[in-house]
């Protein structure tokens, strides 16, 4: 087989790979209540989480308190991070609801803009994001998942990917005070 065949099929074998195994926003809910972004992340939240490579090693963990606010027209997430080897990192995100189940959303380092969708009780958001020299220092494309398991509790999956090639996942479990 020539090489530029293989080539080819090993390509395509990739961009399959990459595909397979996402959710779905027409998945049926789980039976977790509906998530309203602007009222699950109003005030103090916190989260633990953890990067794991394409291979599943635990590469970081972290902790981040998150404290939201809603004016009505924008949902302001100012996340501090706190990782395993002592680095920290603040991000502010800044979220527009565009339409009743669609959301836009800003943060330094995001290129142009994320864009969501809710169902539900799943939030799907997508962005690329300049990572800062703490987190690896290149751009990096995220496919988040979040899943509202209770009403405290939210669970989020999110795929990280660089030209397409899945680098892993970062797995966080966000709780509200009772």
């Amino acid at each position: 087989m020539p090489r530029l065949t293989r080539l080819a099929l090993v390509a395509a074998a990739l961009a399959l790979a990459a595909c397979a195994g996402r959710p779905s926003l027409d998945a049926p809910s789980m039976g977790g209540p509906d998530l309203a972004l602007e009222e699950f992340f109003a005030g103090r939240t916190t989260a633990w989480g953890q990067f794991q490579d394409r291979f599943g090693e635990v590469r970081r963990r972290f902790r981040v308190e998150v404290e939201g606010s809603w004016d009505g027209a924008a949902l302001t997430l100012v996340e501090d991070f706190v990782y395993d080897d002592g680095a920290t990192e603040r991000r502010v995100w800044t979220l527009r609801k565009t339409g009743p189940t669609t959301w836009t959303g800003t943060a330094p380092g995001v290129v142009g803009e994320a864009t969501g969708e809710v169902r539900g009780d799943t939030f799907n958001w997508r962005y690329v994001i300049d990572l800062p020299e703490t987190s690896g220092g290149f751009r990096a494309e995220f496919d988040d998942w979040m899943w509202r398991l209770s009403e405290d509790r939210l669970l989020n999956r999110a795929y990280v990917s660089r030209f397409g090639v899945d680098l892993g996942e970062v797995i966080i479990f966000f709780e509200r005070p009772a």
